[in-house]
């Protein structure tokens, strides 16, 4: 029990830093005192925030932080439950193309203005939550040979479900001009929506897909023996199945919908989490949201950095990360795609 603590006090400790990071570091440097200030006036003897700076941290970095770590947590969680549900250390929400069939179907709430004529924002992580849902079926179709799920026809259903997902974004975008600069934003995966309310607008459907998947640690431990014993176990293995691909495409759904197509975060996460801690899904799924939450906050802090004023997209940045990783994974495993 005590080495469980550690753990989660380690990533606590790296979330705490990252988020101190993320809400200091930008065009305007704020020091980490002045944010102390603002959340605890009169404490101590810090000295007073400027008004300025007070308004920059409230208004603005703190939304985003908050949507960047939804984003990051949500995509992390997912990520590690596909691994476990597909027994496949590839499957992540970028890969087997679940996020660019988000992407379609946030475009497609869009392009039809769902969110002008029912619930706002509220309404595009359902047409996300149906594009992730039915490519993550799609690619499981596809990939599956018997009662096997391999690593390369996962991955290559995966590429065609993107690239198909990806031909009718487009098509898509060029039929919708009004929305073009905001759906090239979840191509490129910005996290430019600004302020608290797509925070709230993605919150509920972060929660219930994540509090799903944190509830499953001890079902995907036993979906790891393969489904005859998992059965006999006493696990209802269809089921198990249906449930937790669901709450994985409605936690993607929710982070593509206002964050973007961002790639990797569900692949480097739960590896390094699985090769410091263990690969027991009861602490893996709740040490890989914290963990992916941090990853993405440090992105995303670099991002803005990098090139400031000018803000990169953190779909680069991440990219630049996760495709060496992704190279070095397949090198390690020593797989043959083609």
């Amino acid at each position: 029990m005590q080495k469980t603590w550690r753990k989660y006090l380690i990533a606590l400790s790296l979330l705490a830093a990252a988020i101190t990071l993320s809400v200091t570091v930008g065009s305007v440097f704020i020091p980490p005192a002045e944010m102390l200030a603002v959340f605890l006036p009169g404490w101590g003897n810090l000295p007073a925030a400027s008004s300025a700076h007070a308004t920059i941290l409230l208004k603005v970095r703190l939304p985003h932080s908050a949507l960047i770590f939804l984003t990051g947590a949500a995509l992390a969680g997912s990520g590690a439950a596909y691994q476990g549900l597909f027994r496949n250390p590839l499957a992540d929400p970028y890969l087997i193309g679940v996020a660019s069939g988000a992407g379609l179907g946030a475009v497609f709430s869009m392009s039809v203005q769902w969110p002008r004529q029912f619930f706002g924002l509220y309404a595009i992580p359902v047409g996300a939550f149906i594009g992730a849902t039915l490519t993550v079926l799609l690619v499981y179709r596809l990939a599956r040979v018997g009662k096997t799920l391999p690593v390369t026809t996962l991955i290559l259903a995966g590429v065609a479900m993107s690239a198909f997902a990806s031909a009718l974004t487009s098509f898509l975008m060029l039929r919708s001009s009004g929305e073009l600069y905001r759906a090239l934003a979840f191509l490129l995966g910005s996290g430019a929506m600004s302020g608290w309310e797509p925070v709230r607008a993605m919150l509920p459907y972060t929660l219930v897909g994540l509090g799903i998947l944190l509830s499953s640690g001890h079902a995907l431990n036993v979906l790891q023996f393969g489904d005859e014993q998992a059965q006999q176990l006493g696990l209802n293995v269809e089921r198990t199945r249906l449930l937790l691909v669901l709450a994985a495409s409605l936690a993607t759904a929710a982070a593509v919908s206002f964050a973007g197509v961002i790639g990797f975060v569900g692949l480097i996460t739960p590896h390094i989490v699985r090769i410091l801690w263990g690969g027991d899904y009861r602490i893996l799924i709740p040490l890989s949201i914290l963990g992916g939450a941090s990853l993405l906050l440090v992105a995303d802090t670099l991002a803005r950095w990098a090139l400031a004023p000018q803000v990169l997209p953190v779909g680069i940045i991440m990219a630049l990360m996760g495709a060496p990783f992704f190279l070095w994974l397949l090198r390690q495993a020593r797989l043959q795609i083609f």
